[in-house]
């Protein structure tokens, strides 16, 4: 009886560090950012691009080229209610005091300041993929905005998912930084890769998931079911049989080819890409037609 006791304690032991080892928290190496400067016009168009402003600023604020990042806005899901943060540059309650090693553990690690996981409402699987130069070009941008002395507000999870630790074993088995199209043969659809599935994060809305929030990826862009907004349409070759130019025009004006509007959600997404290049639209489109049917 002893000896089971022993060797019930020992693994257990094991089983805890290997908890331990499994959920602790990723970080990146701050030097590999030494050596860049940024560029705080071209943050402007990668915080465009990544919608940092449709979830973070106010509650049905105005669109704004200098936007106040209060947050507050909740987002429903089958887990609980997760309330945007204030991302604004106040050092108290914002990410003012953040360096941009700060910044590149939040958005490619989904890692904190003080060392703990963010919750995947927060799309970090996508954002993993930004380049350095845009990490430290955003800062540079968000430092400038104005700052918002409001507190966030704390999410509504309930056990057990209001164990941050757990989060590292979600990363564990869904964290995954590789690129949905593998063979991106032209720069238009290597930018509009980078665009989709990095900056705008397209996936994180138009892809269904699976019963733990993981990405279906061999359904990428088919649509999916969103607590709060219903129904998403694919964007995807086999769901969308909208032009290159449709896409294009969409993402500029808000109208469809059959002469609807924009609505929901996807309006602030289009205020977004209005404000990119004609340039990056047409790659959007352009990579979302190149996809396979699915």
């Amino acid at each position: 009886m002893a000896r089971f006791v022993r060797w019930f304690i020992f693994l257990a032991l094991v089983g805890l560090a290997a908890f331990y080892f499994i959920t602790r928290p990723q970080t990146v190496d701050a030097a590999r950012f030494d050596a860049l400067s940024g560029d705080a016009d071209r943050g402007a168009l990668v915080f465009h691009a990544a919608g940092c402003a449709s979830c973070h600023a106010a509650p049905k604020a105005e669109a704004s080229d200098m936007p106040l990042l209060t947050g507050g806005q909740a987002f429903p899901s089958d887990f609980g209610t997760f309330y945007a943060p204030n991302i604004s540059p106040d050092p108290e309650v914002g990410i003012g005091g953040w360096d941009v090693a700060d910044l590149a553990n939040a958005l490619t690690k989904g890692v904190s300041p003080e060392g703990q996981h963010y919750y995947p409402a927060f799309p970090y699987l996508a954002y993993s993929k930004m380049t350095d130069q845009d990490i430290v070009d955003l800062k540079a941008f968000m430092d400038d905005l104005p700052v918002s002395d409001t507190a966030s507000r704390a999410h509504e999870v309930g056990f057990p998912f209001n164990i941050r630790r757990s989060l590292g074993g979600w990363k564990f088995l869904f964290f995954n930084d590789d690129w949905v199209m593998d063979a991106a043969d032209t720069p238009q659809l290597e930018r509009g890769r980078y665009l989709v599935e990095a900056l705008a994060h397209c996936g994180e809305c138009h892809t269904p998931r699976g019963p733990l929030g993981d990405l279906q990826y061999d359904a990428w862009l088919t649509g999916a079911e969103l607590p709060g907004e219903g129904k998403i349409p694919g964007i995807s070759p086999g769901t969308l049989s909208w032009s290159e130019n449709d896409i294009a025009f969409y993402l500029e004006s808000g109208f469809t080819p059959d002469f609807d509007s924009v609505g929901g959600a996807m309006a602030h997404v289009v205020e977004n890409m209005a404000r990119l290049s004609a340039e990056d639209r047409a790659a959007i489109a352009a990579y979302l037609k190149a996809l396979p049917e699915t």
